[in-house]
């Protein structure tokens, strides 16, 4: 993806403009022009100038962005707000020259305040607002220019539209003054003098684009303050010495110290001393976390006790700071599909407004009214009409959203991952590493005095999690690993290999009796462990049978509380696992999850999810290389922070913290920001829809007309109010469960009702038959879901609308089991 800086946007329509021309460009296969930033991010293989010239036919300008060289200086004036400080003195000019002409043309017209002398003459009174009036135009020429272009492109924009305005209240005084000039009695004219409407149209919109700019400015303050966290110096040791040195100039490998309080300044891993470092920048855990040797540190992170010496191990843009910043730009970049309706609505609306500021001239006009009265409810229409409001609705809240969620620790890839994460009914939670620590230990080994050797040789090759709990007991007891070959991996199944010249595998159950005769003492045992919430591996060397080593992997302290939030919030949990069924369940008992799907094989995970996607928009959360075609496959992928590079790459959302709590914290910011959307869109539609019709005098009849420049104000302050709308998700604590009963609430009440049948079946025998009859069940048309456990011996069945008994009855009998009765639960 390139991304592109474009010049001369002013409104949503300017950005409808450019993206539409980019887009029919020979080889773009995704435009997105992002008006909150002013730029654009393409994708495809047309080359920049083709690009770049595609821009400029559209009327805008355009070069490519050439990525800062992470300096920090550079980074920040990125972020550097330049548009306000130009507004503002455009603001304070303008205002100087309008007060003195709306102390002539209202104070003295009017009110008949004092005067020189030189102004007593009606037409020297009126020349005078000509001066002043033209100075203010001349001062905000840009309105001018910008609206200009747009019409002579066929584009017109929110500049003309403004432009024009004030073009027509300036020249239909122009008109006056000139009629005055032959008139008996040029005094009664003063009244219909429209000078300070067009001047005051550019003040008040000047004014409201001034607020808009420092009020969009503050939505990357969130970058602002982790980029300012970023030490500018760092301490390296050079021939033996401690010298500071620009951080910038700090490389692969060197040795830096961190004092107590110091910042670090790049990422590292501990070589000597020890600390506690505070990472609440990058995580927003407020608790400092033990760092001794061989421990990894993260730049802008801070030094909170003792004296550590690290070496380098990624500097400049590698850094997580850097990286956690890119993830939130390239965020902003892209589009939200909430964001398609306002991107419609915005490439016809200034054409349509103009349309309706002639008709309803003409109607006025011909309608016998002033050609004054006529004048000014087509300029009202005119300038109280915003684009701007509807193109800034969906970004300023996606902006605010991403970076609220990385202060946070929680990283959004997209805009869209975002907003489905606002629609998210079901969670599918993969449970080693995720809801487990995923460091399991050995509790039980039973057989053959060689079991462990022979277990250890095996599983060293192996980069399973339970592989390492084996591993990790027999080095810890010094046992030495035979010479293994032909070591062959079955993904969801086992291994095999030729160890010391035996014919040696492990695995489940299932995997390991094809190849030796599983003893009936040792599957009880199994069963027994798999009920206490254990994991057993079965082994056998030469088709004889050598024994069982049983493993747990204990669950996360917060497991239990983030799953209860998941639910408090209204949402469905899945437990996927490759477990047999009585472990499963065990350890869903203990996180307080209530649905499990076990038996579940790595290359099973796609299937399983897209079975679920037919309940509702599903996330899946997960850690491991084999969750990464499932996290593809979800409507939204959730990474924990410390799984694997393949699954963060295969994720939407990366979770710096891999704390399970911060799942309903993502899904919390997502509602929040969804929420904000529709808020702004609402008032952006609503806004338009309410205002053009009274502008246009529909209400006369009720004694309701709108004058100019109280449209001008109106319209100035519709975008400001849109963008401190967005800033309130500033102020929301993902962390806090408060909101959540609120939402379950109204889920509920607008949710469809569901119906339970609990199928008795009879014939099931292992969990394959489970996941058998659980697949049938759900291919029915009006079924949600089906927990079936072969343990039980039974289906409880969710519908979503009747479906007839004798439709149960058969699918189970086809598939090959008897169904024994069926009863509501």
């Amino acid at each position: 993806m390139k991304r592109y800086n474009v010049t001369g946007m002013s409104c949503a329509a300017c950005a409808a403009r450019v993206e539409k021309a980019v887009s029919t460009l020979e080889g773009v296969s995704s435009c997105s022009v992002n008006l909150l930033t002013n730029s654009m991010s393409v994708e495809g293989s047309a080359t920049d100038s083709e690009i770049i010239k595609a821009v400029v036919r559209a009327g805008y300008g355009a070069r490519l962005q050439t990525p800062p060289k992470n300096t920090k200086k550079e980074e920040n004036d990125a972020l550097k707000d330049r548009e306000t400080p130009k507004l503002v003195a455009r603001l304070l000019s303008s205002l100087v020259f309008l007060a003195a002409l709306m102390y002539i043309s209202m104070g003295h017209v009017m009110w008949e305040f004092p005067i020189p002398a030189f102004l007593s003459n009606p037409m020297t009174i009126g020349i005078a607002q000509l001066v002043l009036a033209l100075a203010v135009m001349v001062i905000n020429g840009r309105f001018f220019i910008n609206g200009a272009k747009g019409i002579l492109h066929g584009a017109p924009n929110m500049d003309t539209l403004v432009s024009l305005g004030s073009l027509a209240s300036f020249g239909y005084s122009v008109a006056i003054l000139i009629i005055m000039t032959g008139a008996n009695d040029p005094h009664t004219y003063l009244h219909e003098l429209y000078f300070e409407s067009a001047a005051m149209i550019l003040a008040l919109i000047t004014l409201g684009k001034t607020l808009e700019a420092r009020a969009k400015g503050k939505t990357t303050d969130a970058l602002k303050s982790l980029m300012s966290l970023a030490p500018d110096k760092a301490t390296v040791i050079r021939d033996g010495a401690e010298i500071e040195i620009p951080v910038d100039e700090v490389g692969i490998g060197d040795t830096f110290v961190v004092r107590p309080g110091g910042s670090i300044p790049v990422d590292g891993i501990v070589i000597e001393g020890h600390s506690a470092v505070n990472e609440s920048a990058l995580s927003g855990e407020s608790l400092p976390v033990d760092k001794s040797e061989g421990d990894p540190v993260s730049a802008a992170t801070i030094n909170t006790s003792g004296y550590i010496k690290c070496r380098a191990t990624r500097v400049g843009e590698d850094t997580t700071l850097s990286q956690i910043i890119k993830m939130v730009n390239d965020a902003a970049a892209t589009k939200a599909p909430i964001a398609k309706i306002a991107d419609k609505v915005s490439g016809i609306f200034v054409p349509v407004v103009i349309g309706i500021a002639a008709i309803t001239f003409g109607v006025w006009y011909f309608g016998k009214a002033e050609i004054g009265f006529a004048l000014a409810r087509a300029v009202s229409v005119l300038v109280i009409s915003c684009p701007c409001a509807l193109g800034l609705a969906t970004p300023v809240a996606i902006m605010v959203g991403n970076g609220r969620g990385a202060k946070s620790g929680i990283l959004f890839k997209t805009a869209a991952s975002l907003e489905m994460a606002g629609r998210i009914e079901i969670v599918a939670l993969d449970k080693t590493g995720t809801i487990t620590k995923g460091e399991p230990e050995i509790t039980d080994v039973i057989g053959d005095v060689v079991l462990l050797p022979i277990a250890y040789s095996l599983e060293i090759k192996s980069e399973h999690p339970l592989a390492r709990a084996i591993v990790k007991r027999a080095e810890s007891e010094g046992i030495e690993p035979f010479e293994c070959k032909d070591f062959e991996m079955f993904a969801g199944g086992g291994i095999a290999a030729t160890i010391d010249g035996r014919a040696v595998c492990g695995g489940n159950a299932d995997f390991v009796s094809k190849y030796a005769a599983i003893p009936a003492q040792m599957a009880e045992k199994a069963e027994r462990f798999a009920l206490d919430g254990k994991t057993t591996i079965f082994f056998a060397a030469d088709e004889k049978f050598l024994g069982i080593i049983a493993v747990a992997d204990k669950i996360k302290e917060d497991s239990k509380k983030a799953i209860s939030e998941l639910y408090g919030m209204g949402l469905r949990v899945v437990m996927l696992t490759g477990d047999n069924e009585a472990t499963a369940r065990s350890i869903a008992k203990e996180a307080g999850i209530n649905e499990v799907i076990s038996g579940v094989k790595p290359e099973g995970k796609d299937e399983t999810i897209r079975t679920l996607q037919k309940s509702g928009k599903i996330a899946m959360v997960g850690d491991g290389i084999n969750d990464a075609p499932s996290l593809k496959r979800a409507d939204i992928g959730i990474a924990i922070g410390a799984g694997t590079d393949v699954a963060i790459d295969a994720a939407d959302v990366v979770l710096v913290n891999s704390n399970l709590s911060d799942v309903a914290a993502a899904v919390r910011l997502g509602r929040a920001t969804l929420r904000n959307i529709k808020e702004n869109l609402f008032w952006a539609f609503a806004y338009n829809t309410i205002c053009i019709p009274v502008a246009a005098g529909a209400f006369v009849w009720a004694g309701v007309t709108l004058n100019p420049m109280l449209g001008a104000a109106a319209m100035s302050l519709s975008s400001f109010c849109v963008v401190m709308n967005a800033l309130r998700l500033n102020l929301i604590n993902v962390h806090s469960a408060k909101r959540d009963r609120q939402i379950r609430r109204r889920n509920k009440k607008k949710g469809k009702k569901e119906m339970k049948k609990i199928i008795k079946i009879e014939g099931m025998m292992c969990p394959h038959c489970s996941g058998r009859v659980k697949k049938v069940l759900e291919e029915i048309e009006g079924v949600a879901e089906a927990d079936v456990s072969h343990e039980r011996g039974d289906a409880i069945v969710t519908l979503e609308k009747k479906v007839a008994e004798e439709v149960l009855v058969k699918t189970v009998t086809d598939a090959g089991y008897k169904v024994l009765g069926i009863s509501k639960e």
